[in-house]
């Protein structure tokens, strides 16, 4: 199954003026065969930001109170053995680029790489499975921060009838270049349904997040809409 997924990100309540960052991540997933018992898949995460500034910035007669741009693209490769096992797996390198401008508000400025993992199962109605990777940086910015990030991200689904399902996938990240305000731990979910648009296969899926442990001044919630084109691949 190749996938397109168009993911809206709007994360409330930053900051003392309790702003609004919006993120949409365009995320394609294609699997390419390299032999009858390997695949690889791939997966680019390219995000489109709208940053608010923690103070309104002047530009000419007005205040500028945000910036948008490009974020860091992050490239994901994972080699999947195809051994007909019940658990599907795969493992990788997971890249940094730092892409993101202006640099600063868009962008942690550095190139890095890290490994990655992939694992799920699907017994009877259920899709059960975790994605994790961590990042370290190795070049860059000189003046930028250090990366060293780590996310994990469980994921349950419980299919309902007429193509209708219930989806948990929180994104739980660490930064551990910090000391105090490491972790960010959301917890929800939502909906989401498969449909046919004409021959077109679509998922729309939409979920709410409480961020139960965030950094002082980082959002305390999250609203999420993901559309995914779907195409089928013959076996």
């Amino acid at each position: 199954m190749i996938s397109l997924p168009f993911q809206e990100n709007w994360n409330f309540g930053i900051g003392p003026a309790d702003r609004t960052q919006n993120v949409f991540n365009l995320q394609p997933v294609i699997p390419l065969k390299l032999g009858p018992h390997l695949n690889l898949i791939t997966r680019w995460v390219t995000p489109i930001l709208y940053q608010p500034y923690a103070i309104p910035q002047p530009s000419g007669p007005a205040m500028q109170t945000g910036a948008y741009g490009f974020g860091d693209i992050q490239p994901q490769f994972y080699f999947s053995p195809n051994t007909g096992s019940k658990v599907t797996w795969g493992l990788g390198p997971i890249f940094q680029l730092p892409t993101g401008t202006p640099y600063r508000y868009m962008s942690q400025g550095k190139f890095a790489i890290g490994p990655t993992l992939v694992a799920l199962a699907q017994p009877s109605r259920w899709t059960i499975g975790v994605l994790a990777n961590n990042l370290w940086s190795v070049a860059g910015h000189k003046d930028a921060q250090d990366v060293n990030q780590f996310l994990i991200e469980p994921f349950i689904n419980f299919n309902l009838k007429r193509a209708w399902y219930l989806s948990f996938s929180p994104n739980i990240t660490a930064n551990w270049e910090k000391d105090t305000g490491r972790w960010v731990v959301p917890l929800g979910g939502g909906p989401g349904r498969v449909w046919r648009i004409g021959q077109q296969a679509v998922n729309i899926q939409t979920f709410f997040y409480g961020n139960v442990v965030h950094p002082a001044g980082a959002s305390p919630w999250t609203f999420k809409m993901t559309f995914t084109l779907l195409f089928p691949k013959p076996r």
